[in-house]
């Protein structure tokens, strides 16, 4: 890693405010001078100014959110939050998107703000698979309107997989996989049928499941499920 990269991810300054730190003299590697483009390895002493500095390694969380939590590190409304479900001592790991406040499943948390972003963005098209449940019976024909993309709030939605996995006279359970992530998109998709969803849980986020994983607990990603997750 470029020795401006490093600072600027240890939070020293911007990329280009490291630039001048090591312009000026005030940046060392080992003991030297640092010079503008070196690379720094995992196991490099940096020192700025005489004080050493470090990257905090990322954490990185999946939970099984349960009904009755915001997605959010505070409220101001004095709800219950995902941050009340993980140890106290966890850090500074924030939730990758929303799932509403009704809504449960699999809700990655971390302090990586990189994959955040990617995990995130419109652009990127990351597959987020859900467990729909409606009342009563639906057919496949029924989700047509969905999986063509269907107008919601002013916009139409993209393309997406949708699915029966299970149906009888109480109600029917749906799969549907979307690639964005608008405020209550899949609920508001079934509402443009005329179907209220009784329960929305995410069950996927490309790949990655909740398998193993009961509602309300949580466990640390292992390397492979991460580095899945910044190929996508």
């Amino acid at each position: 890693m470029r020795i401006n990269r490093f600072l600027a991810a240890a939070g020293v300054a911007s990329r280009r405010e490291c630039d001048k730190l090591i312009a000026d003299g005030k940046v060392k590697v080992n003991g030297k001078m640092a010079t503008l483009g070196l690379e720094v390895k995992d196991e490099d002493e940096v020192f700025v100014d005489g004080k050493k500095v470090a990257i905090q390694k990322n954490e990185y969380y999946i939970l099984n959110k349960p009904k009755g939590y915001i997605c959010s590190v505070s409220d101001n409304k004095g709800r219950k939050t995902v941050m009340d479900l993980m140890p106290a001592n966890v850090g500074r790991i924030y939730p990758v998107g929303r799932l509403d406040y009704d809504s449960e499943g699999l809700l990655i948390l971390t302090t990586d703000g990189e994959l955040a972003q990617k995990l995130t963005h419109p652009s990127n098209e990351i597959p987020k698979t859900y467990l729909v449940k409606i009342e009563g019976t639906l057919t496949e024909a029924a989700l047509n309107p969905i999986r063509s993309g269907i107008e919601i709030d002013g916009y139409v939605t993209k393309k997406c997989k949708a699915h029966i996995v299970e149906t009888n006279k109480a109600y029917t359970k749906v799969h549907i996989t979307i690639t964005e992530g608008k405020n209550r998109e899949v609920r508001k998709m079934f509402a443009a049928i005329g179907k209220e969803v009784q329960l929305l849980k995410r069950i996927k986020v490309g790949e990655l499941t909740l398998r193993g994983l009961d509602r309300g607990a949580y466990r640390k990603l292992s390397k492979p499920e991460v580095d899945y997750l910044m190929s996508l």
